[in-house]
């Protein structure tokens, strides 16, 4: 029997990407009037989520991670897993009625030709598309960023980048490098060390900032103290860690010199919400080390001179947002590959082009996707009353909520 043939829709808006921060978009679209069509390179929404490891919990509380018009499920708990807030992602497509084309990924967006009408040609595998305005929504988390140390490639053991890292039980009886002191590496090292790994050592180039994960204050001082001066929120932010976190120093892991407002306002870096990481470090479960020089045949070479030699060694190192191929020729990126305009602003040279998701605030990267979807519908309402959109057409494979895959056990 041959497929039954899907319907065309047409649409003013293209969002890149089904992850969040394009769920929460294209949402208030739709409910403002601008009805969006998201294309999503995966066979799934919230896919980039249904990938990390099986024990992830959010930092943030259910109400600071809900996306515009819909609840976390009470049920789902305090510190919401994985598997929950996918299908938490999937429930929202249902809820909005969204319009998700999957196994559609864009190849490249281009300027259209002014006599098209429209502003933007979003290139894919079944052919271009012509729109008015497009969302880029990829994410900040988009490819792992695997750093090139000297000597990588001659390592005998396994070397593996935490984005492909699912569980523990790989590693029980082994002696396992993580490298990175991040949320990411700090959770993974204290799991592998809970789950019966031989022996956990963490790679720590800079000291953590590092906070309690006992209640949601932490993000609403964050909400509180946007305002104060960047001093004066640093020197409380390192005498509340004095306070409330043990000195690691004859561990190996001395307190930070560098206040967490400052750190991520340079680096994008947020503190560490304890998961067990302080307690595996005091009873010696998990050992920080000096930050990885190199790689030597089967040992790994430390800033300090030190040569190890693990089984195994994970690289929590962060990711980039890989958006080069998409947008790079556009002009509207900085050196590091970053949006030079997020949210509401878009670049002086491409209009009606915004990037939603490339922040990392301390007051929540989940509450921020409510925030920037809000921006960016009032800015696109904003320009639609001006000059209206030109219609877009894509074509099949597009996915009502209904459709969406469910969440994997």
């Amino acid at each position: 029997m041959p497929p039954t043939p899907q319907p065309d829709f047409h649409t003013p808006t293209i969002v890149i990407g089904a992850g969040p921060h394009g769920l929460a978009v294209a949402a208030l679209l739709r409910r403002s009037g601008v009805p969006a069509v998201i294309l999503e390179r995966s066979d799934r929404v919230g896919w980039s989520w249904a990938q990390r490891y099986d024990h992830l919990r959010l930092h943030t509380t259910p109400g600071t991670s809900k996306l515009p018009g819909l609840p976390v499920p009470r049920q789902a708990g305090p510190w919401v897993s994985r598997d929950d807030y996918v299908r938490y992602l999937e429930d929202y497509v249902a809820h909005h009625r969204l319009q998700v084309r999957v196994s559609t990924p864009v190849q490249r967006l281009e300027r259209a030709e002014p006599a098209s009408g429209a502003r933007w040609l979003v290139r894919t595998p079944d052919g271009p598309v012509s729109t008015g305005a497009v969302v880029v929504a990829t994410g900040r988390c988009r490819i792992p960023n695997l750093p090139q140390w000297p000597g990588r490639s001659t390592f005998t053991g396994t070397l593996l980048h935490s984005a492909h890292y699912r569980s523990p039980a790989p590693y029980r009886g082994q002696h396992v490098l993580v490298v990175g002191a991040g949320n990411s590496g700090t959770e993974i090292a204290s799991v592998l060390a809970g789950a019966g790994a031989g022996r956990v050592r963490i790679a720590v180039r800079t000291p953590p900032n590092i906070l309690p994960r006992s209640s949601a204050r932490w993000h609403a001082v964050g909400r509180l103290t946007e305002a104060l001066p960047l001093a004066w929120r640093d020197r409380t932010s390192l005498l509340t860690q004095r306070l409330a976190v043990p000195d690691l120093t004859s561990r190996g892991l001395p307190r930070p010199r560098t206040g967490l407002y400052t750190r991520n306002a340079r680096e994008g870096v947020n503190p560490v919400l304890d998961h067990g990481f302080v307690d595996a470090v005091r009873s010696g479960r998990v050992e920080p080390v000096a930050a990885v020089q190199a790689f030597d045949g089967p040992e790994v070479l430390l800033a300090d001179g030190t040569r190890l030699r693990p089984d195994t060694v994970i690289a929590a190192t962060g990711y980039r947002p890989d958006l080069h191929d998409l947008v790079g020729s556009l002009g509207v990126l900085d050196e590091a590959g970053q949006p030079l305009a997020v949210g509401a602003q878009t670049h002086p040279a491409a209009p009606r082009l915004y990037f939603a998701g490339y922040t990392n605030p301390l007051t929540g990267v989940l509450r921020q996707a409510g925030i920037e979807a809000r921006a960016i519908t009032h800015a696109l309402r904003r320009e639609t009353a001006r000059e209206p959109l030109l219609p877009a057409q894509v074509g099949d494979r597009t996915a009502d909520a209904p459709q969406q895959g469910h969440t994997p056990s």
